[in-house]
């Protein structure tokens, strides 16, 4: 299963290393297609595969720790370019 989320960090969570934590407690492959980090907030759209209750135990996770998770929509979807 692959899917796609917007993931947004608020102040006490932004600089911790989530995104990096997903792909090493869990089962899933992370691939980060957008960005935008300050220091007060940031956002990520993320793609995870794996199997699908895994990339759900991930999510789980990820909203247990304080993060916003979000379906990305189709525009915050980029495809690796040319």
């Amino acid at each position: 299963m692959e899917k796609h989320v917007r993931l947004t960090f608020g102040p006490e969570s932004i600089k911790q290393p989530l995104v990096y934590q997903l792909g090493h407690q869990f089962k899933v492959v992370t691939s980060i297609r957008m960005a935008d980090v300050d220091k007060s907030v940031g956002w990520v759209v993320l793609g995870l595969e794996g199997e699908a209750d895994e990339v759900e135990r991930a999510l789980a996770w990820a909203r247990s720790q304080g993060v916003r998770v979000d379906d990305a929509t189709l525009g915050d979807v980029v495809e690796g370019g040319a």
